[in-house]
């Protein structure tokens, strides 16, 4: 039986720590010559891009690739979207051409929802991230990050601290970060001014604050979010440089953390604006180990959906 990955909030405790357990045991394969399994020979995963992505298309890409299945990657740049061809049309073209999953990122909140649910598709639907709302995958790498260094790359988080960071108002990482972090039963505080907060944001599983420094002293991970200008059409704060002031990690405030705390940001980062360069190459950082930590967990997921595990989203594919 496929399933679909749409929302981290499909996912229970035993099937987050089952694609984190599983991706713990392909992240092995980094470490051989070859890298690649014959897991997937002889199915198609397209990766169908309707916004720019770098890390989040590769990152399936290589993770498909590595499990052996066919790839094709779909860029709505110089395809048939740009004159106009709607998400159904595109949808019943990927299966006319056999798509066994199909990775989608939409600037539409709610696109992967309606490609899973519509019957246009007979695979797995996997959501790359949907306008504001969520990015599923990345929140479970970022889990599986902060298991290895907090946890001993075991278990789950119970009771560790994580502090996310920034413009949380238009980040699908924060929404998704926290419900499988309280999933996983870490407590979480969103750290924001008060006009990148969204509405609403007091039924989520976390705390919220506007005072940085105060969540400092306890943090286990901080996790600083890109400030996304692009979909900003308002002055959400007076500007870039008391935003960094108030709400950007600097070194002064990183050595108000604890020595085993670390810090995260899902990329890519405004340098000088929500972190400080010096902080982004410090050794406790862990972004780019993030970035690597994605192929393996982008790997468990299309091993455990294609594979016909019991995992996310509940209505057959």
């Amino acid at each position: 039986m496929k399933r679909h990955l749409l929302s981290a909030a499909d996912l229970d405790r035993d099937d987050a720590l089952l694609v984190l357990d599983t991706a713990a045991e392909l992240a092995q394969l980094t470490d051989r010559a070859v890298k690649k399994l014959p897991t997937l020979r002889g199915r198609t995963v397209v990766n169908l891009f309707f916004e720019d992505s770098t890390r989040t298309r590769i990152s399936f890409e290589a993770a498909a690739k590595r499990l052996s299945a066919d790839v094709i990657n779909f860029s709505a740049k110089g395809s048939s979207v740009s004159k106009g061809e709607s998400l159904k049309d595109t949808a019943l073209t990927l299966e006319a051409m056999g798509a066994d999953a199909v990775v989608i990122r939409h600037h539409a909140s709610g696109a992967p929802h309606r490609l899973a649910h519509s019957g246009w598709i007979q695979g797995s639907v996997v959501n790359a991230g949907d306008g504001t709302h969520e990015h599923p995958t990345q929140s479970l790498l970022d889990a599986f990050t902060m298991r290895r260094h907090l946890a001993g790359g075991k278990g789950d988080l119970e009771g560790r601290k994580i502090t996310i960071v920034g413009d949380v108002l238009h980040s699908r990482v924060a929404r998704s970060n926290v419900l499988l972090l309280a999933t996983l039963g870490a407590e979480v505080t969103l750290v924001a001014p008060p006009t990148l907060l969204p509405v609403g944001v007091e039924t989520w599983p976390c705390a919220t604050s506007y005072d940085f420094d105060a969540h400092l002293k306890d943090a286990d991970a901080v996790m600083m979010l890109r400030v996304q200008r692009e979909r900003m059409n308002a002055a959400f704060f007076p500007s870039a440089r008391e935003y960094s002031r108030r709400y950007g990690l600097d070194a002064r405030r990183m050595a108000q953390m604890p020595d085993h705390a670390i810090v995260m940001h899902p990329g890519p980062m405004n340098r000088g604006m929500e972190i400080a360069a010096e902080v982004a190459d410090a050794p406790r950082s862990v972004i780019v180990e993030q970035v690597a930590n994605g192929v393996s967990v982008r790997m468990a997921v299309l091993y455990l959906l294609l594979g016909g595990a019991t995992l996310g989203d509940g209505t057959e594919a």
